[in-house]
């Protein structure tokens, strides 16, 4: 399994934590709101290049998030129904993607790592590859 690495650029954990899993890396930044259905865990934004994956138990990356405050809502029920990433991994810092993990860890005790790191080490995961935190 692939070591992320992060000690080597400047590490932002917004939510800290551990996980495992298989790189899905967007194309693009997802909304969750409206962009992934909860309860499936899978991409619903008809416009977003991975329409209809599912991001259940990946190393979710991408560039951001991308928009709605009501995000961290729409993380929070994917973690209470056991359909979230195992880590969400972007290039630019996103507080209403970190704010879904930290009230998940409060009210569940399920810790989801969000993470920002640098470009050049976002460009090095690959969909498919094993990525552990």
């Amino acid at each position: 399994m692939k070591a992320c690495g992060l000690m080597a650029d400047f590490p932002h954990f917004l939510c800290p934590g551990q996980a495992e899993g298989l790189v899905l890396r967007l194309d693009e930044p997802l909304s969750l709101w409206g962009g992934l259905d909860a309860t499936t865990g899978r991409i619903i934004d008809q416009h977003h290049p991975q329409v209809g994956m599912s991001i259940s138990g990946t190393m979710l990356v991408m560039p951001s998030g991308r928009g709605s405050s009501s995000a961290s809502a729409v993380l929070l029920e994917a973690i209470r129904c056991g359909t979230a990433p195992a880590a969400i991994i972007m290039e630019h810092p996103d507080a209403i993607v970190a704010l879904g993990a930290i009230v998940a860890a409060e009210l569940y005790d399920v810790t989801l790592p969000v993470v920002v790191v640098s470009p050049q080490t976002l460009a090095t995961y690959i969909t498919g590859d094993s990525l552990s935190l």
